[in-house]
């Protein structure tokens, strides 16, 4: 009896596991159909592997691909399908045939006129793609048999038809613009091609040195690079050498010392690669094999450090003495007087006697003292440089008949220059030719410079041979040391009311002027009861009072201003009715007589004349005076063009050979080049 209520309960348990896993396939089951229908609605929106007509109808040749709904039980095949579902993860199942959509095909690689078909491949839309499934067939499907720029077909297989457009319009686009680039580049090289084939018409051959032999316009960065380590090697050379005979290695200093004289050979004067010696390269390699072993046996930091500063210092002295010597000999040809220019007076003053010109007076007389007309006060003793200045006045001067030049000379120019102007008159204006020791009223008792020059102080300062060497003055001091600054012609510009008493007012010119317009309307400028018309040259801080005189000297300080404007002398306006009647020439006397031991200002002209003539020059417009073409090179071209006068002050004269060349021509112009004196002197422009 108490088995029977046992077995009964285990059937039961036994019942209820049963009906538990039938209740578990059928919702198994129903997961699987669920499953199915929704890979069938995936699948189903996948396009046909092939839309021709001839694979729908199944007639084409040869085909190989045949719609899935023309397969004989189609229902009961399986088939392994492969997607990516709408969140983009990859998942397989298996399906029926039967419930593939009717644009599947089944496709057999290798016949397609088998029963069974082999695999399932997805084929490129051949509405889209423009291939039929015949010019595919013709392509091997291997990676490494592929064509240039095509994808192997598996891969295509892999894409969407929308993809494989795009892939294939992409590579056409490609392909297009390979071909413009190509035949731009074809283009370019035809147009370089043309250019270097007329470059080469224009080459020349023989253009060597420094310069490219292909572009001989345009020049080596590296052109002295040999010459500048051949330098260098030399400076090591003779350190080492000093430092080798310290140390007693005799040996080793021969031969720096040897190699230092071939490379000194070699280089010789050139200033470039191109200029060396064909030698230079291999005098340089033998000199750095021999330095590199005084290296190793000789270098020593300290050592080296210290013969190279020695060096240096020797070199800076060597400098300075050099830089004295330039400035000597800078004064020396600016104050000597050319061969040429020595011929000229020559030949003029022998014909004047010898012809008798010399019995001959002045004509127009009645000009010289007239003061309505225009006059000019000339003192130079230089031939060919007046002419310029008179020559390049009447030329620009709309009534040459009113302007009168006043030439003074000394006596031993005198008969050249009045040979000169007799020879070679001005159209139409008036010359008058003196001689300033005809001037008996200047002498020593009323003239201060006169009665310096007769001092025992300043002979000695000029002329004694025992005095020290010009070079150790420096170069400011030399300058002052030139001899216009004793000719009594440089100072004749102080007496100006002496030498003319019958004129109001006269223009001063310089002879190393170049006249460019009429200056008629300067006599017309009023002066504000001032003496002296002049342009002012200080610009900023530079050229005023304090750069002539010497203000630490209570004479200077206290009755000048530092930063008065300074002016320039050579083009002048006078009024010589206010010079009488403020005794100008008395002021210069006390001036000149206070610096007798030359201590307020140096020798020269313009530091007196700064004095003589403060707060009594009227300022005038620049444009009737450019100044520093004897020294400056970077003048305003245009400011000398439109200047009245231009004017060579400073040590460069046009006449000479240190002139600066831009500037020369506007001087070369006005000389009488045809002249026969002067083409028998050798005088050119």
């Amino acid at each position: 009896m108490e088995v029977l209520p046992r077995t009964s309960a285990s059937f039961v348990s036994l019942l209820i596991l049963c009906i538990s896993l039938v209740a578990l396939h059928c919702v198994l089951i129903g997961a699987d159909i669920s499953d199915a229908t929704a890979r069938q609605r995936d699948i189903s929106k996948y396009r046909s592997l092939c839309d021709c007509e001839q694979c729908e109808d199944g007639t084409g040749e040869g085909a190989s691909v045949i719609r899935v709904s023309t397969l004989p039980d189609e229902k009961n095949i399986d088939i392994i399908a492969t997607y990516s579902n709408n969140l983009g993860a990859m998942q397989s199942s298996r399906v029926k045939m039967g419930d593939l959509s009717a644009s599947w095909v089944l496709e057999n690689p290798v016949d397609g006129r088998q029963e069974h078909p082999k695999r399932f491949e997805m084929a490129e839309d051949s509405s889209q793609s423009g291939l039929t499934f015949e010019e595919k067939t013709q392509h091997p499907t291997d990676d490494h048999q592929s064509g240039e720029g095509e994808l192997p077909y598996s891969r295509l297989s892999s894409m969407s038809p929308v993809k494989l457009k795009r892939r294939v319009m992409r590579q056409e686009r490609r392909n297009l613009r390979t071909a413009e680039l190509i035949g731009k580049d074809t283009e370019a090289n035809n147009q370089m091609a043309a250019a270097a084939i007329e470059r080469s018409k224009d080459f020349d051959p023989l253009v060597k040195g420094k310069y490219s032999i292909w572009r001989s316009d345009y020049e080596s960065p590296n052109s002295d690079s040999t010459l500048k380590l051949m330098l260098d090697q030399i400076i090591m050379a003779k350190s080492y050498a000093s430092i080798a005979m310290s140390k007693n290695e005799t040996d080793l200093f021969n031969s720096l010392m040897k190699h230092y004289k071939l490379s000194q050979h070699a280089i010789g004067e050139a200033s470039s690669d191109a200029e060396l010696h064909s030698s230079a390269l291999n005098r340089a390699k033998a000199m750095g094999r021999v330095l590199s072993a005084a290296k190793d046996k000789l270098y020593d930091c300290l050592t080296v450090e210290r013969k190279l500063r020695v060096m240096l210092q020797s070199t800076e002295e060597n400098l300075n003495a050099l830089k004295k010597k330039s400035a000597f000999l800078n004064q020396l040809a600016a104050k000597t007087v050319p061969k040429p220019l020595h011929c000229l007076p020559l030949q003029l003053a022998s014909d004047y006697f010898l012809l008798g010109y010399h019995n001959r007076g002045d004509a127009n007389k009645e000009k010289l003292e007239d003061p309505s007309l225009f006059h000019y006060a000339i003192f130079s003793d230089n031939v060919i440089a007046t002419s310029v200045v008179v020559n390049s006045t009447v030329l620009h001067a709309k009534e040459p008949n009113k302007h009168v030049f006043h030439v003074v000379t000394d006596k031993l120019n005198y008969a050249a220059m009045r040979m000169w102007f007799i020879v070679n008159p001005p159209a139409g204006a008036t010359v008058q030719v003196e001689n300033i020791d005809d001037f008996k009223w200047l002498n020593s008792s009323s003239c201060s410079v006169l009665r310096q020059l007769e001092s025992a102080r300043l002979q000695e300062y000029y002329f004694k041979a025992n005095h020290p060497s010009s070079l150790s003055m420096g170069s400011d001091s030399l300058k002052y040391r030139n001899p216009k600054y004793l000719s009594l012609l440089n100072h004749l510009r102080f007496y100006l009311p002496d030498v003319y008493p019958k004129l109001d007012k006269i223009l001063f010119l310089d002879d190393d002027i170049v006249v460019q317009k009429d200056l008629t309307p300067i006599w017309s400028v009023d002066l504000q009861g001032n003496v002296n018309g002049a342009v002012e040259t200080c610009k900023e801080s530079f050229h005023r009072y304090d750069k002539y005189l010497n203000f630490s000297n209570s004479l200077i300080s206290d009755n000048f201003d530092s930063n008065a404007c300074g002016w320039a002398f050579g083009m002048n306006i006078f009024d010589l009715k206010e010079w009488r009647k403020r005794n100008i020439t008395g002021i210069y006397h006390r001036w000149q007589d206070m610096n007798e031991d030359r201590t307020l200002w140096k020798l020269g002209t313009l530091p007196p004349g700064l004095i003589t003539f403060y707060n009594l020059t009227y300022p005038l417009d620049r444009g009737w005076h450019a100044l520093g073409l004897g020294y400056d090179p970077a003048l305003n071209k245009t400011a000398i063009e439109n200047a009245a006068v231009i004017h060579y002050n400073g040590n460069y004269k046009p006449w000479l050979d240190l002139a600066i060349s831009k500037y020369k021509a506007y001087w070369s112009r006005y000389v009488m080049s045809d002249n026969p004196y002067l083409r028998l002197c050798k005088i050119s422009e």
